[in-house]
């Protein structure tokens, strides 16, 4: 049997998606061509795109397939990365800037096409409006619009506050932009059904599995795995790493490029179908232009699903529920009378540049990470480009390759709190 940390966490996500029999851990040896470790959507996209080129693949996850990030997330599939276009170009040329852009644009309808040909029952939703609450955002809307037309993006729709008023039911909100690409869906069943594809196409997963470490040579990679004090040990020719922060000291360099951020949402009782749509009209995930963002969508079953507090310190949820519905309601002062059913919490990676991560560690160890909360959709590109570059062609892979990282400062005692007193300032700024 899996070990027994292969559970669910108690989330909305959880409760609401028919969840698959454990896979079994692996035991004794196993050869394949790769190994990738995370069950995520980076990690399951990786896996059933190798496989379905023909490669034997092991699928390692050390609690359940989509028991992380991938599992709780706020569930809105966006264009572009976490930092600005103009930001990126600092970072890289303009011509990579612009691939990874394109790259971005083409995950949307790269989910979409896959949640169509495997047949993923996710509730894809299209839609997606950024609002402003403050002066300084209306600027930053129109410079978000301005960045899209000049990529020759579809052009977002720019909404003064009167029409945004008529699409969210909160007076909180003077402005928005609408993008009718991007949107959302449950994330979990959307992971759960790329593994399912996967096992389908050939890959093997096996849960309840921890990658221990392993040993790079020119022959190959020997992973080592323990499963509920069970060892095993996978023999491979290329290893990639999508564990994000759950990698801990398997890859310390990794480690040290990302720090975990929690993030927390709740999901409320059941509205009914007329109360849920005077509250989004148009059913888009709507997110605001803070630093520490509130973001929230509609469920399937009428529900609001609402995010809006993280956590930079590394400690537990302290009042992580009050918190959030206490900004829920300054939103939606109306829904003061319905209940909280589900609320939950995780780990996110982010980047010191909020940039994603890839690369190589070895030639035949591979990484994808640093998604920084907006890895909904370009994770599962990534995957795709990941089992691109493995099998020889990683032209697209290294353009984000070349996005250059550097550690967190502080060392392994001092980075945490040196985030915090960052952080600290831009909490300030939200409230200017």
């Amino acid at each position: 049997m899996p070990s027994a940390l292969a559970s669910y966490p108690q989330t909305y996500y959880a409760a609401s998606t028919p969840l698959p029999a454990p896979a079994a851990p692996l035991a004794g040896r196993c050869e394949v061509d790769v190994c990738v470790v995370g069950a995520g959507l980076a990690g399951t996209s990786a896996a059933l795109h190798l496989a379905e080129r023909g490669y034997r693949v092991a699928l390692l996850e050390e609690h359940r397939a989509g028991w992380g990030a991938s599992g709780r997330n706020g569930g809105q599939a966006l264009v572009g990365v976490a930092i600005s276009q103009s930001k990126l170009e600092r970072l890289v040329s303009a011509s990579d800037a612009r691939a990874i852009w394109d790259v971005s644009v083409e995950a949307l309808g790269f989910m979409r096409e896959r949640i169509a040909r495997h047949g993923i029952d996710c509730d894809w939703v299209d839609g997606h409006l950024q609002v402003a609450d403050k002066p300084r955002h209306l600027g930053e809307l129109r410079a978000a619009q301005a960045e899209m037309q000049r990529y020759g993006y579809p052009l977002p729709t720019l909404l003064d506050g009167a029409e945004v008023r008529r699409v969210v039911a909160s007076a909180r909100y003077i402005g928005g932009l609408y993008d009718a690409h991007s949107g959302h869906l449950q994330p979990l069943r959307y992971t759960l059904g790329l593994a399912r594809a996967a096992t389908e196409a050939g890959a093997t997963l096996y849960e309840g599995t921890r990658a221990v470490d392993y040993a790079s040579s020119a022959s190959g990679v020997r992973v080592r795995t323990s499963a509920g004090g069970i060892d095993g040990e996978v023999h491979c020719k290329h290893l990639l790493l999508a564990g994000n922060t759950y990698l801990g000291a398997l890859a310390p360099a990794l480690a040290r490029k990302i720090i975990p951020v929690g993030t927390f949402i709740i999901a409320t009782a059941p509205l009914g179908e007329a109360r849920a749509r005077e509250l989004i009209a148009n059913n888009a995930a709507v997110t605001d232009l803070n630093w520490i963002i509130d973001y929230f969508r509609r469920s399937a079953d009428h529900r609001l699903l609402f995010g809006g507090r993280v956590s930079y310190s590394g400690l537990s949820q302290f009042e992580a529920e009050s918190a959030t519905h206490a900004r829920l309601l300054r939103v939606f002062p109306q829904l003061a009378d319905i209940n909280v059913d589900y609320h939950w919490g995780g780990n996110l990676d982010i980047t010191l540049n909020r940039a994603p991560h890839f690369g190589r560690l070895q030639d035949n160890v591979w990484f994808l990470q640093g998604f920084s909360g907006h890895g909904v959709a370009l994770t599962g590109i990534a995957g795709a480009l990941a089992a691109q570059a493995i099998a020889g062609t990683s032209e697209r892979f290294d353009v984000f390759a070349r996005i250059p990282h550097h550690d967190f400062p502080g060392g392994t005692l001092l980075r945490r709190p040196a985030l915090v007193l960052a952080m600290l300032w831009y909490r300030l700024r939200d409230l200017l």
